[in-house]
């Protein structure tokens, strides 16, 4: 059981552990625990389509199955050169940040789990007190850094790489992203800034936990369990709204949160001038119903999903910010949560039918939840007469 719920924890991106003591693993086993956050935060079936040739004309479907956001665009207009075109960019950025954490001094081994776990947004660590082991500035900067940068929709950079500079910064669901980043984490600095030195100080410990959160890494360099009790709500509410889609992190979604943002806007305005005619547009473009009935259906389920996860976790005799954290830590594929399962605890103790329970969370929230809805439709397993 629990090497199941480290397996899904890896490979789903999450990050949540049931080991006590990571340190006392070998080599072997720390590395295949980074692969699996490296491998899982591409998706699997999207490596499937980089390097198997697979006939047909529906491997757009697999790709949708695994890739985060309300929709999916080929970047070229064939799907495998699409693939390749992502773990070229993804395999790039790792190196890169390889290379930045050796220049600061890390140990090769250290800094190649440190930027697998990174890229796939997993948060793995090889030390017991995870980024906190690192006490300079500079490499806690690098790794805050690609944080946000892996959190980004990774069209973006395709649109960089094209020389499409003004097409990529006019999208909105970045601006939003950075905004929420930059916001949130002068907030928290503000807030917890008796607990350290100076501003400086706290700035830089909530800027990390910050970009650790929203792009659901779950990096810690302080136990944020004992910051106050504002700090903490800004952080669970950061593992809801999650990253861009598109890219390697988890949550709701930036766009889908930017887009229920303008439902309500545009409801608001009907109520004030019932006549008008008004219509969802981002980056300048009109919003699909087909899009917006998506992101609606998703936002049930996921609630749907979230309250009868933390009922089922209930069940057990923890407290309630530990079960509700827990359940908001794994759908949206986070890691550590509040109180014991905070970023100095560990998921070991939950009884077996609450891991199961969470290892399905975990899996939903990665293949965004209607994948494993469909394991309990009926007629997923009618057979076809």
């Amino acid at each position: 059981m629990d090497a199941l719920f480290e397996s899904i924890s890896g490979f789903t991106t999450t990050g949540a552990t049931i080991l006590g003591d990571v340190e006392a693993l070998s080599h072997a086993s720390l590395l295949w625990r980074s692969l699996t956050h490296w491998v899982g935060g591409m998706g699997v079936l999207v490596f499937m389509l980089a390097v198997l040739p697979l006939a047909g004309g529906q491997t757009i479907y697999l790709m949708r199955a695994e890739s985060p956001g309300p929709s999916v665009n080929k970047l070229s207009p064939h799907l495998r050169d699409t693939a390749f075109i992502l773990y070229a960019i993804y395999l790039g950025m790792t190196v890169l940040e390889i290379v930045l954490l050796l220049l600061g001094g890390m140990p090769l081994f250290d800094a190649v789990n440190t930027a697998l776990a990174t890229a796939g947004t997993g948060g793995f660590g090889i030390w017991n007190n995870s980024m906190a082991h690192y006490s300079g500035y500079y490499l806690q900067a690098v790794v805050t850094l690609f944080m946000i940068l892996f959190g980004v929709n990774f069209n973006i950079y395709f649109l960089i790489l094209t020389r499409r500079w003004k097409q990529a910064l006019r999208i909105e669901e970045l601006r939003v992203y950075l905004g929420v980043i930059a916001a949130s984490a002068l907030l928290i600095a503000c807030n917890v800034r008796h607990l350290f030195g100076g501003f400086f100080d706290s700035l830089h410990h909530a800027l990390f936990q910050v970009a650790s959160i929203i792009t659901t890494t779950g990096f810690a360099t302080v136990d944020f369990n004992q910051w106050p009790a504002f700090s903490k709500c800004i952080l669970v509410l950061l593992m809801f709204i999650g990253a861009c889609a598109g890219s390697t992190g988890g949550g709701i979604k930036c766009s889908r949160v930017l887009l229920m943002c303008k439902s309500i806007k545009k409801e608001m305005q009907f109520l004030i001038h019932p006549r008008s005619v008004r219509v969802n547009k981002m980056d300048g473009r009109r919003v699909q119903h087909e899009v917006m009935r998506s992101v609606n259906v998703f936002l049930i389920a996921y609630l749907i999903i979230f309250i009868l996860s933390t009922l089922a976790l209930c069940l057990s005799s923890q407290d309630l910010v530990t079960n509700f954290t827990a359940v908001a830590a794994t759908l949206n594929n986070v890691g550590p949560g509040l109180e014991l399962v905070g970023p100095s605890s560990n998921f070991g103790f939950f009884d077996p039918l609450s891991k199961i329970v969470l290892m399905f969370n975990m899996l939903a929230g990665r293949l965004e939840l209607f994948p494993m809805l469909l394991l309990f439709a009926p007629d997923t397993w009618r057979r076809n007469r």
